[in-house]
């Protein structure tokens, strides 16, 4: 949304202030600002479009008939968590650098969000992936061996695509068989992965990444068919196009090996804040999905298997 570009001269100041905020001060990842940013210009366009212009006359009020006509126009719950979330951290801003006497969120309730139970794959499917990702990279074809180190690397660690991505060579330990993550908020994490993915990934850096990396690609660990560094958007194609060749497989991205890598370490006896520590999450309450997600699956099994179930 372009609001801020239409907005009275103050409200639009504001939106551009409160994103060099979320730059500078709270370093959030460029998604989050442009989310955020959304969200609060939508918020003050609604302001003006009450005729009013300037920041300080933001009240609870309005904030409550934003969201309540946000929900009027069928925006589910989750949209609506975030929503407000982007308010609170907006007005507490405003508050501080003076725009607003009073934090007129502070008090705002968040929806409740519908938290849906993540689609993962199956351990034989798993297996399966990675299987064939070994066999097509046994023929040497450098795209075949970065396409089986990341599947494994992923699986093996949880990490998110955008950290995946923006691993350089010397984030990897292998003689620990740790790498070096970072993560949301430019926190650092050391996350350990298992001898498949070092073997798969000892490979790509000896017979794969040298005929695909061009100086462009600098020290990343992995890199495209172009010889640069490789982006988000092709890692989640890699995933998809190699899950669609698994017979039964759901379509999942690389979040999906995400999800997938937690639901298997806690199926393991892997317990909730060793997980938690792994995937980089801030509270136990995200990781806890997971547990729901083994329950589901359990109560499945028990379904199919149990001749009084």
């Amino acid at each position: 949304m372009d609001a801020d570009e239409e907005l009275p001269e103050a409200l639009a100041g504001a939106v551009v202030e409160f994103a060099r905020h979320l730059a500078a001060e709270r370093n959030r990842s460029e998604h989050t600002i442009r989310a955020y940013t959304g969200d609060v210009a939508a918020l003050l366009d609604h302001l003006a479009r009450l005729g009013r212009t300037e920041v300080g006359q933001l009240d609870l009020a309005t904030l409550r008939s934003w969201l309540a006509r946000q929900s009027t126009l069928g925006r589910s719950r989750a949209t609506l968590a975030r929503r407000a979330s982007a308010a609170r951290v907006f007005t507490a801003w405003a508050h501080r650098t003076g725009l607003l006497n009073e934090d007129v969120a502070a008090v705002l309730a968040t929806p409740k969000a519908r938290r849906a139970l993540p689609e993962v794959l199956r351990a034989g499917e798993a297996s399966t992936l990675m299987d064939a990702a070994a066999d097509d990279a046994s023929d040497g074809d450098p795209v075949n061996l970065r396409d089986h180190a990341l599947l494994e690397l992923l699986y093996a660690t949880g990490i998110r695509v955008g950290e995946l991505v923006g691993l350089d060579i010397d984030d990897l330990d292998d003689g620990r068989r740790v790498v070096r993550v970072l993560g949301k908020g430019s926190k650092e994490r050391t996350v350990p992965y298992g001898v498949p993915a070092a073997e798969a990934l000892d490979v790509w850096l000896r017979a794969g990444r040298p005929k695909l990396a061009t100086p462009a690609a600098g020290p990343a660990l992995f890199v495209g068919v172009r010889g640069g560094r490789l982006d988000q958007r092709a890692a989640r194609t890699v995933v998809h196009r190699r899950l669609r060749a698994v017979p039964g497989a759901p379509d999942l991205g690389p979040h999906g090996l995400r999800h997938t890598a937690a639901t298997h370490l806690l199926e393991g006896g892997a317990d909730l804040r060793s997980v938690q520590e792994l995937l980089g999450h801030a509270s136990l309450g995200t990781t806890q999905i997971y547990t729901h997600v083994s329950v589901d699956r359990l109560r499945q099994a028990y379904k199919q298997a149990h001749p009084r179930a």
